[in-house]
């Protein structure tokens, strides 16, 4: 073999070793280029469907604490009411909030048996929020779209929403507080204490 020959055969295959090592980069590549909020999305699913196998309101609210915006969704919910909320109330009705999230995650927890997530790996974004889209299948063998509203929180994606078919839970929890207040002259003293009894 001629020493050009040698040098041409040499470089081919270092070529070939360099596409054999890029293929398994690219893939590997490939599986952890997933939007951070989609990562986030699926340890938030694993952590849910491991607090439902518990049941308890103190297991949501630890995966809420972790997970969500949770003065972001108290704020919202408590719309035209906020300026009534003292500054030294303002921890409580936090604290009562995320208590009254993880009882309702708790209390549907044993009607809606969460058997599988499948989080969409595509998200939709909109200004600073980011949407992630899941098919949950229930135990029943019912499925239902859900789609998570996060935003960046000090460089972590935090849950600022979740809409559940067409009904969106902060939405709705706005709604009851305003109920609530309603019947009590906007004493936001007292919905303070309703959370966390």
């Amino acid at each position: 073999m001629t020493p050009r020959r040698t040098l041409l055969t040499a470089a081919l295959a270092l070529i070939v070793s360099a596409i054999m090592v890029a293929i398994p980069i690219a893939e590997a590549a490939k599986k952890t280029s997933k939007h951070p909020a989609v990562r986030q999305m699926e340890k938030v699913a694993n952590e849910l469907i491991n607090a439902q196998r518990t049941g308890t309101i103190a297991s949501f609210s630890n995966v809420i604490r972790r997970h969500a915006d949770v003065p972001d969704i108290a704020n919202f919910s408590l719309g035209r009411y906020r300026s009534k909320l003292p500054k030294s109330k303002r921890s409580a009705y936090y604290r009562g909030v995320q208590r009254f999230m993880a009882r309702y995650f708790a209390r549907n927890t044993k009607r809606y048996r969460v058997v599988k997530a499948t989080i969409n790996p595509t998200v939709t974004e909109s200004g600073e929020d980011v949407f992630v889209d899941t098919k949950v299948e229930l135990q029943s063998g019912a499925t239902y779209n859900v789609r998570w509203r996060l935003a960046k929180r000090r460089g972590v994606y935090k849950i600022t929403d979740v809409k559940i078919l067409v009904f969106s839970l902060v939405t709705q929890q706005r709604a009851l507080f305003y109920k609530f207040l309603s019947k009590r002259d906007g004493n936001v003293n007292k919905l303070v204490l309703a959370l966390n009894r």
